[in-house]
């Protein structure tokens, strides 16, 4: 096969999917029937299915890569909880191995698609656009819609932004991208006043949805992306000062245009971490109970209530704290499972800076669940994969078009 005519192909094909399958993830997050993730999980599954066929008839090679690994055992792990009956709902952990699964066909693609850095560029630009085109629609939503998803569909939130009915998922989602239109906006190309403006109208959203742990986290994103950029050469100190003054004028001036009210009643309450705490208490009593095995992936909102607190009437579905509820329900093994994926995300993403966004999610994650809807968590599982894929190629991505 030529590299132009054959070899490009199943890797294009595989980005095309992952694309695919990740706007659908995206933009169906607010669906609450379950037909919208099946969708996603079967065209995660048949994706990997495609791909096994072709490397079975010789037409793909297999490259191993770190983030695959944890992933197998995190699906491995809820298999070992059914078989050992441990779980307290089996339902939910089949449930959460089927996620588990799908994050591991996800990233496993994904260092399979994007060796090559031009493909890996085209992809990321792609995302970067995708991000921003939903920040637009998400802020539009926002202030005309009523809560009403794509002005059509009743979402029972005032405050949905896009697609996302919660405005920490939202934050999450834009803190990925972030800092990928910040480093653009500064690297002195043709398109670096539109990448400006696309990192202030990103930021701004933010703002506007009323995410704390968001606002900070995208204000140390921008704040980190221009020193990162300069140590790398790929910036002056002088270019990173100009594009801070740039970056900093544009995104106060959308968040002068969307405002910043709702966040500063947020932060203005007494006790900002009210109730969190609470289930973050009893969170880590039920990871004491079970330390080893947990109570079941997936099955926190049914073995929450005997470890409550308090009681306001409302169901608790997650710990609004990831790291303390993959403890609870798959116990210590399971949380170093899913820690060994941030601690080996660390040095590549902030070799690559564009990755600084996945560190954000994780960090976001000891405050909410940004990892428990897979609309959100696939971007995450992809990213990490497309970084494994750079770590092998050891080749810069280039952006512009």
């Amino acid at each position: 096969m030529t590299r132009r005519g054959g070899a490009l192909e199943l890797p294009r094909l595989l980005a095309a999917a992952l694309a695919l399958l990740l706007v659908w993830g995206t933009l169906t997050i607010w669906v609450r029937e379950r037909w919208a993730l099946s969708l996603l999980q079967a065209g995660v599954y048949l994706a990997g299915i495609l791909w096994a066929a072709a490397w079975g008839l010789g037409r793909a090679r297999f490259r191993a890569g770190f983030p695959p690994l944890p992933l197998a055992g995190a699906a491995l792990w809820g298999l070992l909880q059914l078989a050992l009956g441990s779980t307290v709902y089996r339902f939910d952990t089949w449930n959460a191995v089927l996620f588990w699964m799908a994050a591991l066909v996800l990233a496993f693609l994904a260092v399979q698609a994007f060796e090559d850095a031009a493909l890996r560029g085209r992809f990321l630009h792609f995302s970067l656009h995708f991000a921003f085109a939903v920040s637009v629609l998400a802020t539009t939503q926002y202030f005309t819609s009523h809560g009403r998803i794509y002005w059509l569909f009743p979402s029972g939130y005032e405050d949905a932004m896009g697609p996302f009915v919660y405005r920490n998922n939202y934050a999450a989602f834009i803190e990925l991208f972030l800092p990928l239109a910040v480093l653009e906006s500064v690297r002195g190309r043709r398109n670096a006043l539109l990448y400006g403006v696309m990192a202030g109208v990103m930021y701004a959203s933010v703002i506007a949805c009323g995410s704390r742990a968001g606002s900070i986290l995208a204000t140390a994103e921008i704040l980190a992306v221009l020193p990162l950029a300069a140590r790398r050469g790929l910036v002056s100190l002088r270019g990173a000062g100009a594009g801070l003054l740039k970056v900093g004028a544009l995104a106060v001036l959308f968040v002068v245009v969307v405002g910043w009210r709702d966040l500063l009643v947020r932060f203005e309450q007494s006790d900002p971490y009210a109730h969190r705490r609470e289930m973050l208490q009893s969170s880590l009593a039920m990871a004491r109970e079970r330390p080893w095995l947990g109570f079941g992936l997936g099955t926190f909102e049914e073995a929450y209530p005997a470890y409550a607190l308090f009681d306001i009437g409302l169901v608790v579905n997650h710990a609004h704290n990831d790291w303390a509820e993959w403890a609870a329900e798959g116990g210590i093994p399971f949380l170093l499972l899913t820690a060994s994926l941030a601690a080996w995300a660390a040095m590549p993403a902030v070799r690559s800076i564009w990755g600084l966004g996945l560190l954000s999610v994780f960090a976001h994650a000891l405050v909410d669940y940004p990892m428990q809807r897979l609309g959100l968590a696939a971007w995450v599982f992809v990213l990490l994969g497309v970084l494994a894929a750079r770590q092998r190629s050891r080749q810069p991505e280039g952006f512009t078009l």
